[in-house]
């Protein structure tokens, strides 16, 4: 049996590929480290989204082509992008002005957890050696209108990352808007986690069975 006809749910970059279906037209979007930046290779050429990395570039395009990338044209997590014509750098002061003056529509980021009220932990686990890695992620949450969240349902030990309460050290609270994994498409409202969308294949009882709160 082959890897992908034993898997179940979605792979990374069609994670980043559902994501990207969602992201209105005309939208100033950050997208984080990790699956999220794949979103940027998954917009037709018919839709305009202007994307926007905190280490100073607003117009960022898609990565380039191997070999032929800038390596001095790169994003906040260092990968080498492309910039798309009338793009703009700026110091990263003004770059980070921009996120706390809310004036990013949207972003997209990865996580650790998510809490079923839509608090965010994406920096540390909060262990005594963990690496402090918080970025722009808790300016990005204050300041940007919507949250997006890609992630895979579960660890690699298959522990929830969808959970009633976070463990770890929260990046903001109540800040997420929709998550999307490898098993569903999901949305935080008032009650909860609701479930917008299955992945093919999927059914809504193994979902359940892998996140920590209801439904």
């Amino acid at each position: 049996m082959s890897e992908r006809s034993a898997r179940v749910g979605l792979t990374r970059d069609e994670m980043a590929k559902r994501c990207a279906l969602d992201i209105p037209d005309g939208a100033y979007v950050n997208l984080g480290i990790g699956i999220p930046e794949g979103v940027a290779t998954h917009l037709s050429k018919s839709r305009e989204v202007i994307f926007h990395t905190e280490n100073g570039l607003l117009g960022m395009g898609p990565p380039p082509e191997v070999g032929a990338g800038d390596p001095e044209l790169i994003n906040a997590g260092k990968h080498q992008v492309t910039a798309n014509p009338g793009a703009a750098y700026f110091h990263h002061a003004d770059s980070f002005a921009m996120v706390r003056g809310g004036h990013l529509d949207l972003c997209v980021l990865g996580t650790m957890q998510v809490s079923a009220s839509g608090d965010l932990a994406n920096w540390s686990t909060g262990a005594p050696n963990a690496i402090p890695a918080v970025g722009g992620a808790m300016d990005l949450v204050a300041g940007v209108k919507t949250v997006y969240v890609i992630t895979q349902h579960t660890t690699h030990d298959g522990e929830p990352k969808l959970v009633e309460s976070c463990s770890y050290p929260l990046t903001g609270v109540g800040v997420v808007d929709r998550i999307y994994t490898d098993l569903a498409v999901i949305e935080v409202v008032e009650e909860g986690f609701r479930v917008v969308e299955l992945s093919p294949g999927v059914s809504f009882e193994y979902v359940q069975e892998r996140t920590g709160a209801r439904l």
